[in-house]
């Protein structure tokens, strides 16, 4: 991984993990965890909301709060946001890939030359074969800089192989959204302002390069005045193929997003009632979509659903 090795950090406006191309991805060779663990009680926390707040790899301005004092003077200590750690829910396949990508993206972006903390947003397949697998997680990283918490983060693709019943990670290939452009359209505001589309923070940088089609941002505005969405990649940190073949995948060319939470719930938990899932599944094809992938196969041309999508709903537009 050249320019800033394994214990890199991505800060917002700090484009440090663009170094990492797809094609030399940091390795992590040494994580691993068996198959056969099982998995641990709860489900992903909800996101918190960063669309109002630039942040992640392309961002212009760091996301930050500044201290406040108390009405004495004296300067009030700075807190770090509490986060959940991640943990697979009941209704995983495979949680040990999941386990094994998530601990080396936490070990990627961790800081070391300051006090911080990492949120895992989500951890989803990006594709899962019988002894492969591509894991996407979104995360935050939280830290302070000059009395302030500053927010960061990027959307990872960790790259996994399966030997004797163990995951190993073998590659990680962190977002590379690109520059924000200084003509945003009015679509590509609304949804960043959007207080019901939550955005990680390579999705939103995403958006502010002013990549992302706009099927998928009229999209995503028609769909959150119905539903609250947890979006958790876009078009940077996804495989350029549709995972194990040679197929362009709608992701880098702007053209899909992926849903891992609706309402609040995640669409992997069991729990989560299936006629919200398949609702916000119709929802998403009868504002265009021709390729809807989830956990439920659906009757009709456009609708699909396989092992790589029983953790979100997949929406892809042809232009």
């Amino acid at each position: 991984m050249s320019g800033f090795g394994r214990r890199g950090l991505l800060l917002a406006g700090v484009g440090v993990l663009a170094g990492c191309s797809a094609s030399s991805g940091g390795q992590a060779s040494g994580t691993s965890v068996p198959s056969g663990s099982g998995s641990s009680a709860g489900t992903p926390s909800a996101p918190t909301p960063s669309n109002p707040t630039p942040s992640g790899p392309s961002s212009s301005a760091p996301s930050s709060a500044p201290s406040s004092a108390p009405a004495s003077g004296t300067p009030r200590e700075i807190v770090l946001p509490r986060v959940r750690s991640w943990a697979p829910g009941p209704g995983e396949i495979e949680p040990a890939a999941k386990r094994a990508a998530v601990a080396a993206v936490v070990e990627l972006v961790r800081p070391r030359d300051t006090r911080g903390v990492v949120e895992v947003i989500d951890a989803q397949y990006g594709g899962i074969l019988r002894d492969t697998a591509s894991v996407l997680v979104p995360c935050r990283v939280f830290t302070l800089a000059d009395s302030r918490v500053v927010t960061g983060g990027t959307t990872v693709d960790v790259r996994l192989t399966k030997t004797r019943g163990t995951w190993r990670v073998t590659a990680m290939h962190p977002a590379q959204p690109g520059k924000a452009t200084t003509q945003l359209s009015p679509d590509a505001r609304q949804v960043l302002n959007n207080a019901r589309i939550a955005l990680p923070p390579a999705s939103a940088a995403d958006i502010r390069s002013g990549q992302v089609h706009q099927s998928v941002l009229a999209a995503m505005l028609e769909l959150a005045q119905t539903y609250r969405i947890g979006v958790s990649v876009i078009r940077s940190g996804h495989p350029i193929n549709v995972f194990g073949t040679d197929r362009p995948s709608d992701h880098p060319r702007g053209r899909a997003f992926d849903t891992w939470q609706i309402d609040g719930r995640a669409v992997v938990d069991p729990a989560t009632p299936r006629s919200l899932v398949t609702a916000y599944m119709r929802a998403t094809e009868a504002l265009g979509s021709y390729n809807v992938g989830g956990p439920y196969q659906l009757s009709g041309p456009a609708y699909f659903s396989d092992r790589t999508h029983h953790d979100h709903i997949h929406a892809g537009f042809r232009a």
